[in-house]
């Protein structure tokens, strides 16, 4: 009775308020990838983000899954904004930033689609799959191959085939134009992942490492307009990811709180972001985080012909 029960909830929760895109691998052991910190007389400092250090922003730039058409991408744009974060942070800032093919993990169906997904599903697939090629190999579309919107009806071109995974076109089709897949690409590899949560463990993370990526309850975040949000009777079922950045705390509530970015562009809460009260688990925020160490990106391309048939 309890399992119809909670089948009608879940239910009752996804067509009333929102799209559920979060979908966990039940086939990973989330156990066996979760890390676990010596954190004996550990001291936080009471603010930290990696939007700035001393001045130096290392993020990359905010993201809007649901351009040009509807996608529920989040999985994907949040471990892959906070992988990229982590490139730039061991490249000490250097321009230009590496923007990594969120549309190549949608392709490829590395951890999910555009009906939802799994963060570190997502990472453990690109490890796998032996790399991520950079965002202009394959610029995001908002589609995946099970996509039912208008926009994403040539299905051919969302599958893993090499021409989805890195193309370039040498001219109009009316002129003869056609398009073919690069195979040697600029890339990025996933050196090693795993899973981590409690606010000391992430605290941890985030410090050394960078930023990670996170499950929430997105509802009390869809109107969200800015401020610190402090709602400690919500919802903690996991239904969206986000990449936490930081914390800081406020003098006026006495509360710390999350810096976390979210993917529905820089017209929404504070240009992308949103300010969460910590400690508490609010919106689940604190219980479903993976992580991703870079192995290697190119700095160096292979030199390919504008028309791409070389490479």
């Amino acid at each position: 009775m309890l399992f119809f029960i909670g089948l009608f909830f879940l239910s009752t929760y996804n067509v009333f308020s929102r799209t559920i895109e979060y979908v966990p691998n039940l086939d990973i052991d989330i156990d066996s990838y979760t890390s676990n910190y010596e954190l004996t007389n550990t001291q936080f400092p009471d603010n930290f983000n990696w939007g700035d250090i001393d001045g130096m922003n290392y993020l990359t730039k905010n993201v809007n899954q649901h351009i040009p058409s509807y996608c529920g991408s989040c999985w994907a744009q949040g471990s892959i904004s906070a992988l990229a974060d982590r490139i730039k942070i061991k490249r000490n800032g250097k321009f230009p930033d590496i923007a990594l093919s969120v549309q190549f993990v949608l392709n490829c169906q590395l951890g999910g689609s555009c009906m939802g997904g799994d963060h570190l599903s997502a990472y453990k697939s690109i490890k796998e799959f032996g790399q991520i090629p950079l965002e202009d190999c394959m610029s995001y579309q908002a589609c995946s191959i099970d996509s039912n919107e208008k926009a994403c009806e040539n299905k051919k071109d969302f599958t893993c085939d090499p021409i989805n995974i890195c193309r370039t076109c040498d001219t109009f089709s009316d002129n003869g134009g056609s398009c073919v897949p690069i195979h040697f690409y600029p890339n990025a590899t996933i050196k090693s992942f795993g899973a981590v949560n409690g606010v000391d463990n992430m605290k941890m993370e985030i410090m050394d490492n960078g930023p990670i990526a996170c499950g929430i309850n997105a509802l009390k975040i869809e109107d969200y307009h800015g401020g610190i949000l402090d709602v400690p009777n919500s919802l903690k079922i996991i239904d969206h990811i986000v990449s936490i950045v930081g914390w800081g705390y406020d003098e006026e509530i006495k509360k710390q709180y999350w810096i976390i970015r979210n993917s529905w562009g820089s017209y929404w809460g504070e240009m992308g972001f949103v300010r969460l009260v910590l400690g508490e688990n609010q919106l689940g925020i604190e219980r479903s985080c993976a992580w991703a160490t870079p192995g290697s990106w190119t700095e160096t391309n292979v030199a390919c012909d504008e028309n791409g048939k070389n490479c």
